[in-house]
């Protein structure tokens, strides 16, 4: 009875194991890329913690304190790595809280780290002269996931552009704003990176620390998710987060200016 029992579960496998080949066989190949592509970005994903707004307002957060963006100089050595750019501006001026400044030509700058609540103040300035702005220039080492794709949507939203210039620096969070542009301009010299989200410090006994992080996983998939959904929207190759993904949290990936073309997160490569 038992070598029976065991020669029909062979069958069953054999036989699904059939219908799966098959079903492959039909897929079309490029579907069956973009399924993995995704499937191994959102699996990366899970191991990560995500600096998600959220997470600061909610009881019990994951966060005791919003951790400080990285700011350079910070760099991954490697054959892919970009060189890394002068950046000009004074690093006491990106670690403090964002500044809204509309400036002449239509141009409104957005200077430092992306607070909490940044969004809002955001919001509040293209609510009240947002028929004089024309293109959102940015300074910022990045800060918050959330705020950051919300500024993003709404400059979307609007048609904006959106600029780096050179010497000025963009990074973490801070390039989901820039791929949002309608053009997207930039310079050889701007230094834009990227690397992974993240979370400040569990709190708490261990116990809770080990709930907060399952929470934080599932945050971060979720973070994901909307990243890569955004920058299908805005007409950035998706696959630029994968740099993200792969740089730990300490850490910047400059992205080379044939690489933003190539990505299509630059539209214009300008001298400054």
């Amino acid at each position: 009875m038992k070598s029976e029992a065991n020669a029909r579960a062979k069958t069953d496998e054999s036989s699904l194991y059939r219908s799966f080949v098959r079903w492959v066989a039909e897929v079309d190949d490029g579907a069956i890329v973009r399924v993995v592509f995704f499937a191994l970005l959102l699996g990366t994903a899970s191991v990560l913690f995500v600096d998600y707004r959220e997470l600061t307002e909610n009881e019990g957060s994951a966060l005791s304190v919003p951790l400080q963006p990285i700011l350079p100089p910070a760099s991954v050595d490697g054959p892919d790595q970009g060189p890394m750019p002068r950046i000009t501006t004074n690093p006491e001026t990106l670690e403090k809280p964002l500044e809204i400044a509309l400036g002449t030509g239509g141009e409104l700058h957005l200077t430092g780290t992306i607070d909490p609540g940044a969004a809002d103040r955001f919001a509040s300035e293209i609510a009240a002269r947002g028929e004089y702005v024309q293109t959102v220039v940015l300074d910022s080492p990045g800060g918050s996931v959330v705020d950051a794709l919300a500024i993003g949507s709404l400059i979307h939203e609007s048609g904006l552009a959106t600029k780096v210039a050179a010497g000025s620096l963009c990074a973490s969070s801070c390039p989901l704003i820039f791929a949002s542009g309608k053009a997207r301009i930039a310079s050889a010299a701007s230094a834009i990176g990227v690397h992974q989200i993240y979370a400040s410090a569990l709190a708490g006994d261990a116990q809770n620390a080990l709930r907060l992080a399952s929470t934080a996983m599932s945050d971060a998939q979720s973070a994901t998710a909307d990243i890569l959904a955004h920058l299908t929207e805005t007409g950035v190759d998706p696959a630029m987060w994968v740099h993200a993904l792969q740089t730990p949290p300490d850490r910047l990936y400059y992205f080379k200016p044939e690489e933003m073309l190539r990505l299509k997160l630059v539209t214009e490569l300008v001298d400054n």
